[in-house]
């Protein structure tokens, strides 16, 4: 008896997750309306052009519902397409938006009030080839909201246009947002874009940065990254940088707005381009250390370390003074600026660096002093850094491979 009960128990629970042929945007709306957890959504291959394709789906850790490619990398989304997801638990796999004109490719919401948690998209591609003229102002490839979503081993290049090449946008309204993994992509050339709005990343914005987001962005390659003075913006408290690879990049890391953050055995390669930055510090409580700068050619806000000066009773979008910085045990090789600390982002600003230490660092002099220093330093505990002309006998960190999708290699 047991065993005839147990039987048809086995069929009903192994008949909850479907297997889903998606052949256009409609079929996908009548599928979103039904989708269950552990349910598969497969795009069909070919050209999906001006598709909008929205879902709201919960599936659980075990289960989660996933929408992917029949074949990844021969899903192509063109001209005005985007994929907006929320609920918890869905992942995207395999997809390729090229080209995209509209106004976002990806975001990680179907609406205001539908945002995505522990929802992840990798193995996809965001690229760009047509001219600055063809698309629309003020985009996005990617935009991130809710809690707790990963990126990974994407490829995401080729933004002309203004706006950051990926967000994370966190809430005035809802806290405890945030949380999320960015990892093992690839962000492949981005063109100058000869004023503000042209980062690859930023996490958070002004009017948020005093809420801790707490974002790892790790194990991804930066390459000819050169849209604007900020590569990465900073602009919420408590994220991580760690184990990153900038190649080539003309900008900087930067900690713009926003405390307590860790930028942490990253990778600076100048490789002969112009204007290549390192890691620029404004606020409080962040820890520098163990980051490996070469032949980076950056000066000013671009200098391979740069301490900004802070503003007194700075607004939001101002410069907040650097307080209880920790800049430790990083090496700079045969950079044309090594440290500067007293930068001057603001007409207004005056306050330098204090109960800040820099300690154990190596430097390299070959180009330029290792320390340039504009403002009063009596805050600063500078102690054990070594400078010599010699290239210092520490091993350069191997070379970073770019992963991205497997199916570009």
């Amino acid at each position: 008896m047991y065993q005839r009960l147990f039987f048809p128990l086995i069929l009903a629970t192994s008949a909850l997750a479907k297997d889903i042929p998606i052949a256009d945007a409609v079929a996908f709306a009548d599928a979103a309306k039904t989708v269950a957890a552990g349910d598969t959504l497969i795009l069909q291959d070919g050209t999906w052009a001006d598709a909008r394709l929205k879902i709201h789906a919960e599936g659980t850790a075990e289960k989660p519902v996933t929408i992917k490619a029949q074949t990844p990398g021969k899903v192509v989304f063109t001209c005005d397409s985007r994929l907006s997801v929320g609920g918890a638990h869905v992942i995207v796999d395999g997809l390729w938006f090229q080209n995209p004109t509209g106004e976002e490719s990806i975001e990680l919401r179907m609406d205001y009030t539908h945002v995505a948690n522990d929802c992840r998209v990798m193995n996809c591609a965001v690229t760009n080839e047509l001219p600055a003229s063809k698309a629309k102002t003020s985009t996005r490839f990617v935009s991130i909201y809710g809690s707790c979503n990963r990126i990974d081993h994407c490829y995401i290049a080729g933004k002309t246009t203004e706006g950051t090449t990926l967000v994370v946008w966190l809430s005035e309204e809802v806290q405890g947002q945030g949380k999320h993994q960015i990892d093992h992509n690839h962000f492949g050339p981005r063109e100058r874009l000869g004023k503000n709005g042209g980062e690859t990343i930023r996490i958070g914005d002004s009017k948020t940065s005093m809420q801790t987001a707490a974002c790892s962005v790790e194990h991804n390659l930066f390459e000819k990254c050169d849209g604007e003075g900020e590569c990465i913006s900073n602009k919420s408290c408590g994220n991580l940088y760690r184990n990153n690879v900038f190649k080539a990049v003309s900008g900087s890391l930067t900690l713009r707005h926003g405390n307590g953050c860790r930028v942490e055995n990253n990778v600076f390669l100048g490789e002969g381009a112009n204007a290549t930055g390192g890691i620029r510090i404004i606020g409080e409580d962040h820890i520098v250390t163990g980051n490996y700068l070469e032949n980076l050619t950056g000066d000013e806000y671009r200098t391979a370390i740069c301490f900004m000066l802070g503003i007194q009773n700075s607004k939001a979008n101002g410069y907040f003074q650097v307080k209880h910085a920790k800049v430790t045990h990083n090496t700079l090789v045969n950079c044309e600026h090594n440290v500067l600390i007293g930068m001057s982002g603001d007409k207004k600003a005056s306050l330098p660096p204090i109960d800040t230490e820099i300690s154990g660092n190596t430097i390299q002099t070959n180009q330029g002093e290792a320390f340039e220093i504009r403002c009063a330093v009596d805050g600063i505990s500078m102690k054990d850094n070594q400078t010599s002309k010699e290239v210092p006998k520490i091993a350069k960190p191997a070379n970073f491979e770019p992963t991205g999708p497997s199916w570009r290699k």
